[in-house]
């Protein structure tokens, strides 16, 4: 029973992006493990770019500091 996290800023992923992603990676397991699909689990968390760091700067800081 793989479990596969996808852990992404919120900036933005479209449903069919997180729908490709979902299929890429449970496709990945199966081409790789030889595991069942139906028993592949994936999911995907978005975190907020002010909780997540680089160093010492929000990525949402880093974003700024080159016109993103």
């Amino acid at each position: 029973m793989p479990y596969i996290n996808i852990k992404l800023t919120d900036e933005g992923v479209t449903k069919a992006q997180k729908q490709a992603l979902i299929r890429g990676a449970t496709q990945l397991v199966v081409e790789v493990l030889n595991k069942n699909p139906e028993t592949t689990f994936v999911v995907i968390d978005e975190v907020s770019t002010d909780n997540w760091g680089i160093g010492y700067e929000q990525v949402t800081e880093l974003r700024r500091s080159v016109g993103r």
